[in-house]
């Protein structure tokens, strides 16, 4: 009986390592699509992928990346409120769900998750930069500007741009 159940947990592990590489073939191929522009072919990819590995959580991020760029806004914050609700300390999905946010006008929800992810990694240059760009949205213009100075000290070469063309003067 005892040998059985090796046996069986042996084949499960086999199986779920087997699992997991084809998720990272089949995310593989999603990067490669993206990096080409063919969002919805990359869609494809990263659903194969988190169908193998749903625990992928990079293949979740770069799924709902190119839903919002197909103008799937619902499917796109889907999926990074699904890695939080996994994975409550994955600052990139805190940073993408508040980009996508801030894309749609929704600056107070851009500003809470771009606030998380700030706690969870002070210095992260991604975070300070898209919440200035909620901030913004906002009208709060001395915000905005603090976070762009923050993120370019950090080396975001975005922030770098938006205070060279004098944004904040």
């Amino acid at each position: 009986m005892n040998k059985l159940i090796s046996v069986f947990l042996l084949a499960t592990l086999a199986v779920q390592g087997q699992d997991s590489e084809k998720s990272k073939v089949y995310f593989n191929k999603g990067l490669q699509q993206f990096a080409l522009g063919k969002s919805k072919e990359a869609i494809a990819s990263f659903d194969m992928a988190i169908n193998f590995d749903s625990s992928n959580y990079d293949a979740w991020i770069k799924r709902g990346f190119c839903k919002g760029r197909t103008g799937d806004f619902e499917g796109e914050m889907s999926d990074y409120t699904r890695v939080i609700e996994v994975d409550p300390k994955h600052k990139w999905a805190y940073i993408s769900r508040g980009s996508a946010y801030n894309r749609i006008s929704k600056f107070d929800a851009a500003i809470n998750d771009l606030n998380t992810a700030i706690t969870i990694d002070p210095s992260d240059p991604e975070a300070y930069n898209n919440r200035g760009f909620a901030r913004k949205g906002l009208g709060d213009k001395e915000g905005a500007c603090s976070d762009w100075n923050k993120s370019k000290k950090l080396g975001n070469d975005e922030a770098k741009i938006i205070l060279k063309n004098n944004l904040c003067k």
